[in-house]
This record gives C-alpha cells, structure tokens and sequence, in this order.
C-alpha cells in the first residue's frame, strides 16, 4: 500500500508544518522521529526507557500531587520502591469516580496544566483532564506515528467521520477551525445520523475531495462501505481506512476491504490518553503506545486476588500516563476490556508490545422515526458540554422507538437550561422520536461493573414516522 500527495501535500507534511510547529517551540516531529527509531530497538532497551519515565512520574505525583501522596502512604509503598514495572501492581489504581472527585488534589503546581478537556467516557461520568505541554507533544507524535502505520501522514489529505458539537463554538473560533482544517487538507462530515442521503453525500464527498485516507467511528465507517457495496458506488482505488472509538467484526472489515481496499486498520484510545494502541501493516493485534503509555489489562482471580491478564485472557484496562505531570494519571482503570498477548516480536519488525482486541467499546445503534441508524455516541458529545450539570447518564431506546434519557445533576434537579438544550440536540439528531428525560440518583450498574450508556431494547424496525408531541421533541 502506498499513498501519495500531491506538490502541496509534499511541501505542508516535510517542510510548512514542521517549520511551523519549530516556530512555535513545540517538538512535535523531532519526538516522532525519536519514536520511529525507538519502536524498532529491543524490548529490553524499551523496557528500560519505560522504567525511567515510570519512575519520574511516580516520584513527582508523590512529592507534588496531595491526593498521591495520601494514597501511596496508605498503600504503604514508597516511590523509591518502584524500580520495574512488575513493581507498579504495588501501587493503588485509580477508578473514574475517584479520578473525577480528586482533580484539584491530582493537580501539581509544576509544570502547569495549560490544557484541559472533559470526557465523559465509558461509564457516561464527565471527568476533567488536564495536561501540561510536554504530554501534548507526546500525545501528537503518538498519534501521527499510529496514523502512519495505517498510509496517513501530514500532508494527505483526509476525510473524517466524525461528531458535531452539542454547543455550537462562537463565529470567530469556528472561522479559525474552518482555516486550521483547510491548511490540513482535514475534511469533516457528520456521520451521526446515517440516512440514505446522508451516505449518498459521503459518497459525493468521497469523489469531490479524493481523500488520500478514511478516518472516524467504526461503525460509521462500516454503514457507509455497506452502502457503497449496495449501491455499487466504488469509482476509486485503495483507499486507507482507520477507524476507531468502536470494535469492528470480521464482516464490517470485508465491507470496508470490498468498498475501499485491503488496507483497513484499527486504533485505540480515549480522550484521558489520546492514542492507546494502534493496529499496523501485519493486521495482528494493536501495538501500544509503549514510550507514552504504560498499559496493564487485569484479571480478578476468585478470590479477590488482582493480577496481570495472561495471554489470551480478557481483563479491564489501566493506563499509566508516562509524561503527564500536571495531572497524574496512574493506574487509572478506563472501563474498557481488551485481551492480552504474548510479548514477541511482530512480523512488521517492530518490538513494541500488543494487546487487543479490544472489547468493551461497541456502540449500540439507535434508529430516528425513518429507520435511519443514528450513532450512540452521539449522546458522549452532547455530554461533553454538560459536565457542570450533569455527572452520569445513560439513554435507552424503547421497543416502541420512544427514548429515555436518564440523568444524575449535579444538584437536586436538571438545570433548565440543560434540559432546553438536551431537548434540542436530541430533537434535532434523533429525529421524530419522543423523549423521557428521567432525573435519578444513580444509574445501576451491569454485574460485570461497566455501566451500559445506550441500550437498545431490541432491533428497531419502522416503516412509517411516529406522530411526536410538540412539547416532547420540539422542532430545531
């Protein structure tokens, strides 16, 4: 598989943005350079390196952060103590709730964390996350390398799919985006909403742009391949697709690979870390992103005792963030599950370590009153803007097509406001269907400990639009 760029994609990839990115003292591509050599050196110089930056983080959250230094006190472990990684399952984890209660004491004075996000994850908590801009340059020359194994680089051009805000950002911010995405050859379609239409224009994109790589939602990506298969639309040759936020099966990759080509691949991350693991040219498993990231899956035996996930075992992942002093996250359990394997060297000649796949991240598809499939996680963006009302929710769809929302505020009742755009984002992406907003105190749990952010009852058929209550479902 080969992919090329045209004049000025040759010129923005090796010469415009790294000038551009030196100017602005960040090392983005001198760390990715470092990474390109260091994922081909042997696993015991990665280990070493990887103990190193273990160790320095580890030191730093004890002697910086209040909440580390309580909580290594109370585990009875010194920083000094930990000298390997096996020495790491000493330390205490970090669950989402504690994660999201202990930001402030979580929180070093230096380096100071000049980025903050809010994620609402896989258990539907908002949790903030902050990040100095030594983690920043990490995280983007990680990701530019995972990207690469899959044919993207800076320069080519590349259509998304992908969300839309729930909060729509003010003209000037959208303007310098509209400038940023078009200086980065990034072209974005919502997928949210994957009608007939709306695939039909994918399609027209496809063809108007001629994106030299596909990226976005997995089952995005999926849908619009069965309806260029269906339709008999493919007018172009390979082209690379990499997809994540959700797992694919073996016949979503033969859609892909029939309406694309071969060169499918897959990635792994959340917005706490940024790119976790990323699949490459031998489509064996996901590399982990081993000098940002320490990664573990865990196993409970039963009797309580916690340890590392032989291979083939299934546990829940914990991710130790390497180069994030401002906020230390160590041992912090994601909620996701992935299967572990054997350390040994990959046929691409790589000696970075893998896991996969992974199995706790697949998305259940809604339907709008036309039958149209409508994304789940569409409910994670609108959430992401609502962390200062709400701490946990999760939306069911009825047999009936009908949707309840079911919200913990973050005080006794809904803010008004928050309902009226709740109402209004569902009304317009959810099309014809009723809406239930339900305020609770709590949202149960399954037995496994995941809590489920969509459910569909079961498989949703239509054939005729339901009649919808103005005041249920108001019209954007």
């Amino acid at each position: 598989m080969k992919v090329t760029a045209d004049l000025y994609g040759l010129a923005l990839g090796r010469v415009l943005y790294p000038t551009w990115e030196r100017l602005r003292g960040r090392p983005t591509f001198d760390l990715l350079a470092q990474l390109e050599r260091s994922e081909r050196t042997s696993l015991d110089e990665l280990t070493a390196q990887r103990i190193g930056y273990l160790r320095r983080v580890v030191r730093h959250a004890y002697h910086h952060t209040a909440y580390y230094r309580r909580a290594f006190d109370a585990a009875g472990v010194s920083p000094d103590a930990i000298r390997t990684l096996d020495d790491v399952l000493r330390l205490p984890l970090l669950r989402r709730d504690v994660a999201q209660a202990t930001v402030e004491d979580r929180t070093a004075p230096h380096p100071a964390a000049v980025f903050t996000k809010t994620t609402s994850g896989s258990t539907g908590q908002p949790l903030v996350v902050k990040y100095s801009s030594e983690s920043r340059y990490w995280r983007d020359a990680t990701r530019w390398r995972g990207f690469g194994w899959g044919g993207y680089r800076m320069g080519h051009k590349a259509m998304h799919l992908w969300g839309v805000p729930a909060v729509k950002p003010s003209p000037w911010a959208r303007a310098k985006i509209a400038i940023d995405h078009k200086l980065r050859r990034d072209v974005y379609t919502n997928c949210m909403v994957r009608s007939s239409a709306n695939l039909r224009a994918m399609v027209d994109t496809i063809r108007h742009e001629r994106p030299d790589v596909l990226a976005g939602y997995g089952q995005a990506l999926a849908d619009l391949a069965r309806f260029v298969n269906r339709e008999n639309l493919r007018t172009w040759d390979t082209i690379p697709v990499i997809f994540g936020a959700e797992r694919l099966w073996e016949h979503d990759r033969a859609d892909l690979a029939r309406a694309f080509g071969p060169a499918v691949f897959e990635t792994y991350g959340c917005r706490e870390f940024m790119l976790i693991g990323a699949e490459c040219e031998a489509h064996d498993g996901l590399h982990e992103s081993v000098e940002n990231l320490l990664v573990e899956i865990l196993v409970t035996d039963p009797d309580g005792t916690q340890r590392r996930a032989r291979p083939g075992e299934t546990g829940e992942v914990a991710i130790t963030d390497l180069h994030n002093l401002a906020c230390p996250f160590i041992r912090y359990l994601t909620g996701d599950l992935a299967m572990a394997r054997a350390q040994a060297p990959c046929a691409c000649g790589r000696n970075l370590p893998k896991l996969g796949p992974v199995e706790g991240r697949v998305t259940e598809t809604m339907r709008d009153a036309r039958g149209n499939p409508v994304e789940g996680i569409l409910f994670n963006i609108l959430f992401l803007n609502m962390a200062k009302h709400t701490r946990q929710f999760q939306v069911v769809q009825r047999a009936s097509g009908r949707l309840t929302l079911r919200v913990v505020p973050t005080t006794d009742r809904l803010a008004p406001e928050a309902e009226s755009l709740i109402r209004e984002f569902v009304g317009k992406h959810v099309v014809g269907i009723p809406l239930d907003i339900e305020v609770v105190r709590e949202i149960p749990l399954t037995a496994a400990g995941k809590l489920r952010r969509v459910i569909v009852e079961k498989p949703i058929t239509l054939t005729a639009p339901l009649v919808v209550a103005p005041a249920l479902c108001p019209a954007v």
